[in-house]
């Protein structure tokens, strides 16, 4: 029986909220249940005020068979980040927005370089994927196909070195996977439009929902982001890289990533995202997990 929580963001006073009502008591620093495990969904870092705090908790519920931490966008790009290329620079660049982004986390690091070179290590112990028998988890995007591919070149479902040098050549089979996965599909918006994201920054591409039908839906309603721009004809099939989409029969699937507003909710009865914008004054949502093939509105808890 799993308790699955979407992202903390540097957190820990919510996370630490939210297990408590989840039933989960504290010894020793290490939050535990006497039937559950929890199942974060990544995104630990970044934006948050207690980002060194949250990682020691999540790190230490795993560490003691508590948990399991799949690995989300912002724990690949602090790899990347702090990764250099052969010919200088560095795997991601240090944009004025990347820095921006990263800043909080380098903050709270401050003078405690060992410390963090530690959590970069672990990181990479991070798989980017979980499925049993009952359900599926992954930080942005489950694509079959993708998760297939990583499942025979990851080691164990994880980033090695030589894997996040790969991942980033872009066009590669790899870095396909890993951007899907990790940080969702997207195609271009319609007729040259544009729209700003959460962090004012200009967006040419919408993210889109995966698990619906490409080649029945509209624009507005293809879009994860509502934007008021788009219109309700038809997407155009050559934007899109493939029409593959999360079947209605499929098992449940769980993910983050994508920082929804308002109540949360269910998508359908097999998909449910538990990235509640809890960095944009929103809510910490954990979905209680215990085998049934259709998800319910009662299992889904949050402060």
């Amino acid at each position: 029986m799993f308790d699955i929580i979407g992202d903390i963001h540097g957190h820990a006073d919510k996370l630490e909220e939210l297990l408590l009502k989840l039933g989960y008591t504290c010894n020793n620093e290490i939050y535990a249940h006497t039937s559950r495990r929890v199942l974060f969904l990544g995104d630990y870092i970044d934006r948050g005020p207690q980002i060194r705090e949250t990682l020691g908790l999540v790190r230490a519920m795993v560490e003691h068979g508590e948990a399991i931490a799949l690995m989300g966008n912002h724990e690949y790009n602090a790899l990347c980040f702090h990764r250099q290329e052969t010919e200088g620079g560095h795997l991601r660049r240090h944009l004025i927005k990347n820095i921006v982004q990263h800043y909080e986390t380098l903050r709270q690091f401050l003078n405690r370089q060992e410390e963090y070179e530690d959590y970069l290590e672990w990181f990479k112990t991070l798989p980017l994927f979980f499925e049993n028998d009952r359900f599926r988890a992954v930080h942005a995007t489950w694509d079959a196909r993708l998760i297939e591919y990583m499942r025979q070149h990851l080691v164990g479902g994880c980033l090695t070195d030589e894997l996040i040098y790969k991942s980033v050549k872009i066009g590669t089979p790899l870095n396909r996977a890993v951007e899907d996965t990790l940080k969702g599909r997207a195609i271009p918006m319609p007729d040259g439009l544009t729209f700003k994201d959460k962090d004012g920054t200009i967006r040419k591409d919408m993210r889109v929902k995966w698990w619906i039908n490409p080649l029945t839906s509209t624009y507005r309603e293809f879009s994860i982001t509502p934007v008021k721009c788009l219109p309700d004809r038809p997407v155009d099939p050559s934007v899109l890289k493939c029409t593959n989409y999360y079947p209605k029969d499929e098992r449940p699937v769980f993910f983050g990533h994508y920082w929804l507003k308002g109540p949360p909710t269910l998508y359908r009865d097999n998909v449910c995202c538990l990235d509640y914008s809890v960095a944009r004054e929103g809510n910490l949502v954990a979905y209680r997990m215990d085998g049934e093939p259709q998800l319910r509105m009662d299992k889904l808890v949050f402060v």
